[in-house]
């Protein structure tokens, strides 16, 4: 016989983990973005990431603000203490989407326009199916998710107008910054093709080395 969760776990509304109530550490979704700071250090990556948690934050607002119900299954789902309205979900994949697209077609570390087609399309197959999952799974409703997504997409092109117009130019200072010559923060989007770049300088340097 299956038992009943325990009374004092809540569920994270975005990655539905369980925490004891009362505390203050959530979990995030963000796991993809710390690994590329470590391994990367890309100033576009690490902007597409504070974009993500900024519209999240707004998510809950929003939520907070319009307070509007999830459907009825949310009892069997252990989901109606909080709200549906956007959803959460569809918002974060519609806003991943739209910028990672905008990236791809603007060329970042991209040089022909077969690929940039392809990287922007890789995206929008798993947005769709997870604003689809989100009503199949009983989470939200068709409007809940509809409403997530619309303002994702809002969101994406308003904050890649923002970084790539606005706190682009301000790039090379935060490189040369002491924060980022001690990180080894970079900005590579002005490079047409970064994998060649960085494929021909390895090689130079390991037949330096040798």
């Amino acid at each position: 016989m299956a038992h009943s969760p325990h009374p004092s776990l809540k569920a994270v509304t975005l990655t539905h983990v369980r925490y004891r109530r009362g505390t203050l550490l959530g979990t995030s979704s963000l796991g993809g973005f710390v690994a590329h700071f470590l391994f990367r250090r890309e100033l576009q990556g690490m902007f597409f990431a504070l974009g993500l948690f900024i519209s999240q934050i707004l998510n809950e607002l929003v939520k907070k603000s319009v307070q509007q119900s999830r459907p009825e299954t949310c009892v069997a789902l252990e989901m109606c203490d909080s709200h549906g309205w956007p959803s959460s979900h569809s918002q974060y994949m519609f806003f991943f989407a739209v910028y990672f697209s905008l990236l791809a077609f603007r060329g970042v570390g991209i040089s022909t326009r077969a690929s940039k087609v392809f990287v922007a399309a890789v995206s929008w197959p798993l947005a769709l199916l997870t604003m689809y999952s989100r009503v199949y799974l009983g989470y939200h409703s068709v409007a809940q998710v509809f409403a997530g997504a619309t303002l994702g997409i809002a969101l994406g092109i308003l904050w890649y107008w923002v970084v790539n117009s606005l706190l682009i130019d301000y790039f090379p200072a935060i490189e040369e910054s002491a924060l980022g010559r001690f990180f080894y923060i970079k900005d590579t989007s002005h490079i047409t093709d970064v994998l060649k770049f960085e494929y021909d300088n390895a090689r130079a340097a390991r037949k330096k080395s040798d």
